[in-house]
Parts: structure tokens; sequence; C-alpha cells
């Protein structure tokens, strides 16, 4: 995402800090800045906004809104540099587990606003693309059990060694313009519905 059009909300109830925190922004060339005063419906707020980042200013947060704000955080997948006046080190652990990107204690000042979005940024972009890869990392192991497995009814079904039963998937997967995966999947489906003989 282009950092200079970025679409950044700001959540803060104070106003007088909130401006502190826009001015920042504005500042460090960050132009399209909305500024919600009011928590109410604040998630239906931000799926009509759709911002890119979230900048959550919490003067002196107590345990019920720190708890619906790293429920908000968990719900929205967004990059969130959240200040606070004071925390304890539960709540620092808790914004944590929540997703919070940044979570800064007793830091609003003007000129940190925008190092501390970046690295909320850079953050959530590293978490993003690690849950990313352990994705593509849990896909691949259980594609591999599904050929596995396909090989194996193929092995016992047709008597074949295993490099014909590969290769007999391969061949299928290349006549059916499917992954080898894929047609291994559907076999292995297919031969748990005829019973346990098949598998």
């Amino acid at each position: 995402m282009s950092r200079h059009a970025l679409r950044i909300l700001i959540v803060d109830k104070n106003q007088v800090r909130a401006a502190i925190i826009e001015e920042g922004l504005r500042e460090a060339g960050h132009g399209g800045v909305t500024i919600i005063h009011d928590m109410t419906g604040i998630a239906q707020r931000i799926a009509e906004i759709e911002p890119d980042a979230i900048v959550i200013d919490l003067e002196n947060p107590n345990r019920d809104m720190l708890e619906s704000m790293f429920q908000l955080s968990r719900s929205v997948k967004r990059p969130i540099a959240m200040f606070v006046d004071c925390s304890d080190s539960a709540s620092i652990e808790a914004a944590v587990e929540a997703g919070v990107s940044a979570y800064v204690v007793d830091g609003l000042h003007k000129h940190r606003v925008k190092p501390v979005l970046d690295m909320a940024i850079s953050r959530f972009n590293a978490v993003s693309r690690m849950a990313r890869e352990l994705e593509e990392v849990r896909t691949e192991l259980e594609n591999r059990k599904f050929v596995e497995r396909a090989k194996g009814i193929l092995m016992k079904s047709r008597s074949l060694s295993e490099e014909g039963a590969y290769a007999l998937l391969r061949r299928t997967a290349m006549n059916q313009n499917r992954k080898i995966s894929e047609v291994a999947e559907s076999l292995v489906m297919a031969a748990g519905l005829l019973g346990p003989e098949n598998t």
C-alpha cells in the first residue's frame, strides 16, 4: 500500500488529543485522515470508512474499555497503533495477543505519531506475511497427506508400484487440468465413500 495514499482513522474521545495526532499525521504527509470521537457503533463505522490503518488514543482506559478495543483489534484485521497514558504488564500482553501492532504508553507527542504508525504498519505486514506462509505450509502438508493416501489406494486397488501410482495421479491431473493434490483428494474422498476396504 502506498504510504502517501493511506486512509487513516483516528479513534479518540478527547478532541484536543485527536487534533495532536491529526496534526502529526498531516505534517508527515498523510491527507486521508478521519476522526471518530464517539465509540458507539465503532465497528460499523470502521466497516464504512475502510481505513488502511487505525490510531486509537485512550487517555486513561479502564479494563472494560481496553478489552473492547482489543476485541475490535482482533476483528478489524488492520494495523492498529494504540496510545495509552498508563498501562500494566497484563494490558500490554493482552494488546499483543489481540494483534495491536504498536502499543505506546505515555508517549503521545505529535512528532512520534508518524514513526509509531509506520512501525505498526510494518509489524502488521510482517505478522500477516508469517500467517500466510504458515497457512501455505499447512496446506502443503495436507496436500502431501492426500497424495500419499491416494498413492496407497492406487497401489492396493491396481497393484501398482509407488512410482506407478504417482505417475497415474500425475497423468490424471494433467488430463483433467487439475492439481495432483486435487485429484488425490477426490480419490481419497471417493474411496472413503466406497468403504474402509478401499482406503
